[in-house]
């Protein structure tokens, strides 16, 4: 039985333009040119993208700031090729969303989508380490009641990946937003969430 752990910008939801502006937009409230805004990995807690850029910052201040802006600009939030199949094709209790975002923000960007949340959603509230750490995954995994090695992870982001792959399962990179060489770790990769669940279909997704 598969249980499927799925990251949610990127992979569910696309909010690029969102997470831009809102970063673009408080690196020029602190002085940070765009380009080093720009190069920013994201996929992981916004606090520890403050504390690497802006150390003498409080983090979880600026988080709060961030993410409020954020889940007031969804605007433009769509749902990802096959987001909804997936959150369809698995029971309720086969399957997670482990994100970065906090809860408001996960909600506001799965409503604009038009996605429903899993009964089982992991965010920054509910955790002592992000990703890069397994906790979030390995949490997730717990809840459902599930083997890690009976996880599929789908991810976009390096910190994700290796979330994944520390917390003992299966990762799926999805290149959405990195080139395979960033997301070499991953055990396979898939232009989007639809290609993965098109090509695992006969085997029997429900």
């Amino acid at each position: 039985m598969t249980f499927v752990l799925s990251d949610l910008d990127g992979v569910l939801v696309d909010s690029h333009a969102s997470i831009m502006r809102t970063w673009r937009w408080w690196g020029a409230q602190h002085g940070i040119e765009q380009e080093t805004i720009d190069a920013v990995e994201h996929g992981r807690p916004s606090s520890a993208i403050v504390a690497a850029l802006r150390p003498e910052l409080d983090p979880a201040a600026e988080e709060l700031a961030l993410n409020r802006r954020q889940a007031e600009d969804v605007g433009d939030v769509v749902a990802l090729p096959g987001a909804a199949d997936v959150l369809r094709s698995f029971a309720p209790d086969r399957v997670a969303v482990v994100t970065s975002c906090t809860v408001p923000l996960a909600r506001a960007r799965l409503g604009a989508a038009g996605l429903a949340a899993p009964p089982v959603l992991v965010t920054p509230e509910r955790l002592r380490h992000g990703k890069p750490d397994p906790e979030g995954y390995l949490l997730a995994a717990r809840e459902l009641g599930a083997d890690p090695a009976g996880c599929v992870v789908l991810e976009d982001a390096p910190a994700g990946v290796e979330a994944g792959r520390a917390a003992g399962m299966r990762v799926v990179g999805v290149l959405t937003t990195y080139a395979p060489e960033a997301l070499a770790a991953a055990d396979e990769h898939v232009a989007t969430v639809a290609d993965w669940l098109g090509a695992r279909r006969p085997q029997g997704a429900g």
